[in-house]
């Protein structure tokens, strides 16, 4: 089988394309290797300057070596096979995108770190819980969810999705938007007047 490619290679590559050293771009794409990337190895701490990261569609098992990346603010790791949310400590105080949609990720653990984050798209996991969900309502700035395909979504929204957004939005009052679509809210109060 061929030998999964490294993120140093990939960066080498990534420079040759673009003409331009990793560590000064704001924004890496390394999605969609041939051979796949399967670790986040200590390269990635070269790219001191970048805001928006893209590792996905690789084989990623586990969220890794994010210290270096202290202008990080949007990481995408949709489709890798991503377990936890372990390793985002390193990006908790600037990261505010994550797209981490199409992974294996059942348990939110790790993701109360992620002080600024505001969008997080998590589609296709394996989320089945509330005791999970509610970890969200940890995440201070969180507006735009998008979860769908997960378990937990999918067993209530199989009854009504008014059901599922009303669950949700119960548990992460905060949210504005959810699986893409403006979350309205009754505002206390206002049922009586007209």
């Amino acid at each position: 089988m061929a030998k999964a490619t490294t993120i140093k290679e990939a960066l080498a590559k990534w420079e040759e394309k673009n003409g331009q050293k990793p560590s000064e771009a704001k924004e890496v794409k390394l999605y969609a290797q041939i051979p796949a990337i399967e670790k986040m190895d200590a390269s990635l701490s070269t790219l001191v300057n970048c805001e928006k990261l893209s590792l996905s569609t690789n084989c990623i098992e586990k969220i890794a070596n994010l210290n270096g990346l202290k202008n990080l603010r949007i990481l995408s790791l949709g489709r890798n096979n991503i377990k936890n949310l372990n390793g985002l400590e390193a990006v908790g105080d600037t990261l505010e995108e994550l797209w981490i949609s199409y992974n294996l990720i059942e348990k939110l653990k790790g993701l109360h770190v992620m002080k600024k984050l505001k969008i997080l798209y998590m589609s296709n996991n394996l989320v089945k819980d509330w005791a999970e969900f509610v970890r969200l309502a940890d995440l201070p700035l969180l507006e735009d969810l998008v979860f769908v395909g997960n378990p937990l979504e999918e067993k209530y929204s199989a009854d009504s999705q008014s059901a599922w957004v009303e669950e949700a939005t119960k548990r992460v009052p905060k949210l504005k938007k959810l699986d893409g679509i403006p979350v309205i809210k009754q505002e206390e109060g206002e049922e009586g007047e007209n």
